[in-house]
């Protein structure tokens, strides 16, 4: 072997061992262990390291023992070049919304804070294109520059809200750290959002008279897969992701097989405002506003980047049906809650999602 062939040798193994250390927070949750295992069959050599408070069983990642909160993760972070950070709560059924809070917007000021202090380059942090709110005069779709709109309540949406307020701090002061942030569509398939995906487990579809509900999902494929073109630093910024288009009210119900209530709009609002304050339901009647009017996103940066979705709406939406049991969830729901549900407009509203959130919960202890 010549000298020459031994300085190409020398090289491939220094660039071999420089490959880039991608750690994932929340890794041995189910999005964090697809996001490792996606990773792990990436083009471009990654080194893994997940943490998260109890170790994982995938081959090839070295596991570090934190939660996002404990002091000692600059630490665990150590190495890093980029972040995800998917130790949040997106459950909203597990939780006081105040210990939510403190998961998600607590949990995410410190990791970014520990984040710099080890010297971590990018951090990637999930949240949800519900934060741009729904409006009435909305553009269809939403560019991913548009401004951030929704209430910052005690809801979800307030939490992701506050999330990104967060990193917008953190980048200010530490100058040095980028932070992409990916707001998916209304997520379905194995992994789901709770608000929602959610009112495919009750007995009826929700419509508002007057409005055309705009259905846009995105498949948790979708979702890992752009979690990690942002983790590999193909996209930056503001990321959204989704299926191209969306679905009308009638499509929906075709797909779904179940029937819609449809309700007016306003005594809907007021009724659930009342229920609201009155501590009936837990979640914001701000929620009601996402199947009122629209808040599709059109993925740009990712598809300018050459990223495609590999669901559209339609499958995404078989998929997630087949997932929760399709046409057999009517089946699983009491006689009397579906005739309580058809007694009145209001009622059927509130009762709807009260239903839908107590399946939800029931299913999750079960698990």
């Amino acid at each position: 072997m010549t000298g020459g062939d031994r300085r190409v040798r020398r090289g491939r193994s220094a660039t071999a061992k420089k490959a880039a250390a991608v750690a994932v927070t929340g890794a041995n949750g189910e999005l964090g262990r697809r996001v490792l295992a996606h990773l792990a069959t990436a083009d471009e050599p990654v080194r893994l390291v997940g943490v998260d408070t109890a170790r994982g069983d995938l081959p090839g990642v070295t596991w570090r023992l934190a939660d996002v909160r404990d002091p000692a993760l600059p630490a665990r972070l150590s190495g890093a070049q980029t972040v995800v950070h998917l130790a949040t709560d997106r459950s909203m059924e597990v939780r006081s919304a105040a210990e939510r809070r403190a998961v998600n917007v607590r949990g995410t000021e410190m990791l970014l804070a520990a984040a710099a202090a080890a010297g971590v380059e990018r951090v990637v942090l999930l949240t949800s294109a519900m934060v741009y709110g729904a409006e009435p005069g909305n553009p269809v779709p939403l560019p991913e520059d548009a401004p951030v709109a929704a209430e910052c309540d005690a809801g979800m949406v307030g939490d992701w809200v506050e999330m990104e307020r967060v990193a917008e701090a953190a980048c200010r002061q530490h100058p040095s750290l980028r932070v992409t942030v990916v707001r998916p569509a209304s997520v379905v398939g194995a992994i789901a959002d709770v608000i929602l995906p959610r009112l495919f487990e009750a007995p009826r579809l929700l419509a508002f008279r007057g409005i055309e509900t705009h259905w846009q999902f995105c498949h948790v494929d979708d979702l890992v897969s752009a979690l990690v073109w942002a983790a590999l630093g193909r996209v930056e910024g503001t990321v959204t992701v989704g299926s191209e288009g969306w679905l009308g009210q009638a499509e929906v119900e075709r797909i779904s097989g179940l029937r819609s209530l449809v309700v007016p709009p306003a005594m809907a609002f007021a009724t659930v405002e009342r229920l609201q304050r009155a501590g009936v339901l837990p979640a914001p009647a701000s929620e009601l506003h996402y199947l009122a009017h629209p808040w599709v996103v059109g993925s740009q940066r990712l598809r300018s980047a050459g990223w495609t979705p590999g669901w559209d709406n339609a499958a995404a939406l078989r998929d997630h049906l087949e997932t929760i049991g399709g046409r057999g969830v009517l089946a699983r729901v009491d006689r009397r809650d579906a005739t309580r549900a058809a007694a009145g407009a209001t009622v059927a509203l509130v009762g709807t999602l009260a239903i839908a959130r107590a399946r939800a919960a029931r299913r999750r202890r079960r698990g």
